[in-house]
């Protein structure tokens, strides 16, 4: 599995460092943002693929765990640095877990939200991608 990780730009000041996310940053057009917090450690967000949306999921704040299987491989990644991001493409399986206290998780996604974009059935992924 190949996996790509995108360094965010970042203006360094003694007063504080400003991370930069323009559309030149990212391989998609942004469509959506959102982001997950207070997740209990103990809890999994994700559990789905895509079938077209594309995500770059940053750790804003604290770690979590990605775990991507693209039918073939899995590949776990810990996210903790609020300058790199995690590229997700479409027709993988994500889980996120072992989120730390405060952890914050940003995701940028190249589409809106489309229920019918969605694969929640392992099965049904495997069945996809093979």
């Amino acid at each position: 599995m190949d996996l790509e990780f995108i360094k965010i730009p970042e203006i360094v000041n003694s007063k504080g460092n400003i991370g930069v996310i323009e559309n030149d940053t990212i391989p998609f057009d942004i469509k959506r943002v959102y982001y997950l917090f207070d997740v209990p450690s103990s809890s999994k967000r994700g559990g789905h693929a895509h079938k077209n949306l594309k995500q770059l999921l940053i750790a804003l704040s604290g770690s979590f765990d990605v775990v991507l299987n693209d039918g073939k491989n899995i590949e776990t990644v810990t996210l903790n640095k609020p300058n790199l991001g995690l590229l997700i493409n479409n027709n993988t399986w994500r889980e996120l877990e072992n989120f730390s206290s405060g952890s914050v998780c940003l995701v940028l996604a190249s589409e809106v939200f489309s229920e019918e974009d969605y694969i929640r059935d392992f099965d049904e992924f495997l069945a996809t991608v093979r």
